[in-house]
């Protein structure tokens, strides 16, 4: 995903001459092509992420696109009162986008775990929430955060994901979800790079003779209302997955979507990291093994779900 993020960042800086990129000294060879073509628009700010923030939002006023990157939990946790008050107060279009979503930097511990970045960044008025399924999804969200006059927060995995579309992505919108595949039994709605483990689940489902929608929901602030409606309206279950705390994250949006609206139903499910730190040694494969997020404890559950209802 990073890599598909630099290069379409440089294209992008070949386009608009307002883009700005501001790193927290991360990164330095990966926008070695942005440099070389906008010596004077890259700014490595150190490991000095309020102090980029800051930079950022004034930098927004003044009307420039600035771009902040670094890894996610130096990103938003460490600045956030930046986020809230520099930010989104002024409405500045400042482009947030995390590296490391999840436990994506699983192997080096808590201080790089990021599973409560969407609850914070989602609660504060004026932010975007995206959260990109694959590399195609990452070039697509930058595009389309570059045309929004307001804060937008984008949330990457690392490196290596696998690619889930076929292609660039056309009808890319802010807001409106993507099915990658069809179903008719149950759906499952993931936010992020939980994507590939998603569409494994249905594999998995499918052998068992079940048959699962899989929808990429990128945007998780604003939600697709409209397509939330028509899936707890025609599922017999729906699912959530995330790799993101139950608190605060996609699967609670939904949750209180369901409540806002007096939809509540009991064909809810949802997948996502449990209220505590992750504490064991490990890459991020077993870190989701060892908290129920890989795609054959995914479909299990489902299985067990849909028993319950019978």
């Amino acid at each position: 995903m990073r890599n598909a993020f630099a290069d379409e960042l440089t294209k992008l800086g070949d386009e608009e001459p307002r883009v700005v990129m501001l790193a927290g000294d991360i990164g330095n060879r990966l926008f070695d092509n942005f440099k070389a073509r906008h010596p004077s628009r890259f700014f490595n700010c150190g490991v000095a992420e309020a102090n980029m923030m800051g930079v950022a939002a004034g930098m927004a006023m003044n009307g420039l696109r600035p771009v902040a990157y670094t890894i996610t939990p130096f990103v938003t946790t460490r600045c956030l009162e930046q986020i809230r008050t520099d930010v989104c107060y002024h409405e500045a279009p400042v482009t947030i986008v995390a590296v490391g979503a999840g436990l994506s930097y699983s192997g080096l511990g808590p201080t790089h775990h990021a599973c409560e970045d969407i609850s914070f960044l989602r609660s504060i008025p004026n932010m975007v929430v995206i959260c990109p399924g694959d590399a195609f999804e990452v070039r697509a969200a930058l595009r389309a955060a570059m045309q929004q006059d307001r804060p937008v927060y984008i949330r990457m995995g690392k490196k290596g994901e696998p690619v889930v579309h076929a292609g660039p992505i056309e009808n890319f919108r802010i807001g409106k979800a993507i099915p990658v595949s069809e179903g008719k039994d149950v759906c499952l709605l993931s936010t992020g790079n939980m994507l590939p483990e998603a569409i494994e689940a249905a594999h998995k489902l499918k052998e068992k003779g079940i048959s699962a929608q899989v929808v990429s929901f990128h945007t998780v602030k604003p939600l697709d209302e409209a397509f939330l409606k028509d899936a707890f309206g025609r599922f017999t279950l729906v699912a959530t997955i995330e790799e993101h705390s139950l608190i605060g994250g996609f699967g609670a949006a939904v949750s209180e979507w369901l409540a806002d609206t007096q939809m509540g139903s009991q064909n809810f499910v949802r997948f996502g990291t449990p209220d505590a730190f992750f504490k064991k040694s490990g890459e991020q494969e077993y870190a989701r093994e060892m908290l129920g997020l890989s795609a054959h404890q995914i479909a299990d559950k489902i299985v067990r779900a849909l028993r319950r209802d019978r």
